[in-house]
Formats: C-alpha cells, structure tokens, sequence
C-alpha cells in the first residue's frame, strides 16, 4: 500500500492506496464520486475525464498514486453554493446530452478547452472534444452547449 494526499473537489484526502489502483477507481470507489464515470477502462472515450491540477485527463490512465499532492476536480466539483458551473448549465440549456453517460466526460473536456480557447470556432470545439466519445448524438447539441457557454463566460 503506498499513501496519497491529495485535494478533491476542495477537500484534502489521505489514504493508503494499492500503487495499480486507478484515479477513477479511487475516485468511484474510495471517494464516492460515481459522476466519473468509467467507460472503456483503455482512454479511449472520455467518460472519466477529470481535472488534475486544472489540466483535463482521463482518469482510467492515471494511476492514483500519480495524482499524489495534486489537486483534483470532478463533475461533482463543479456547482457552486447550489449554482451549477457555467458549462453545466449551457449543456442543460442546449440539450447537450442524450442518455447523460458521457456527459460528464463531455463537460470537463469543454471547460478546459474554454480554459485555453475561450472563443472557439465550431471545428476548434470538435477538434477539441475529439478524445470524448459520445454513442447516441450526432454531437450537434453539444457543440451547441459549448458555444452557448463561451457566449456567456465559459470556463469561469
């Protein structure tokens, strides 16, 4: 067992950990943050994206022991005070979303996209959406959300 702190959706956490076990294992298992979701278990879809030091990752290609000190942020994280985040919201509005699974992935992704490129074009939203899958939309209301989310302020 090796022993990680770390700060997840603003409170500090410490526990013994096995050093194989994944982010999004600690997370869904340890910590009860069931919002990331666990989809492919290869990196290949998105669901479980988090963000580790404000930066987007897939948590099933982190191992817990990695995010040691770090400062982590996930879906649950996100409202404040009650107020759902700006990109939260947007999705909302615009439909972003079909049966909901990859939509926390989704809304991650985005508000580190609207991190580095707040007034991205409708292809730059594609391109950088592109590593989070979603089976059930044409993905038309999603880059509908994040563009309704950069009008309003985006990552804030």
């Amino acid at each position: 067992m090796t022993r990680i702190n770390l700060t997840v959706d603003g409170d500090k956490v410490a526990d013994d950990v096995e050093p194989r076990m994944l982010l999004v294992q600690y997370l869904r298992e340890k910590l009860g943050k069931t919002g990331t979701v666990i989809g492919c278990d290869t990196s290949n879809c998105g669901a479980c994206t988090v963000h580790l030091d404000g930066t987007s990752v897939k948590s099933c290609n982190v191992l817990a022991v990695q995010a040691d000190g770090a400062e982590v942020t996930t879906i649950e994280g996100l409202a404040q005070d009650g107020e759902l985040h700006q990109v939260q919201e947007s999705f909302r509005e615009c439909h972003g979303l079909q049966c909901g699974f990859c939509t926390p992935g989704m809304i991650m992704q985005s508000i580190d996209l609207l991190k580095n490129n707040p007034k991205p074009s409708e292809q730059e939203i594609r391109v950088g959406l592109e590593g989070n899958l979603c089976r059930c939309t044409g993905y038309h209301n999603i880059v509908k959300s994040v563009q309704h989310a950069a009008a309003q302020g985006g990552a804030q």
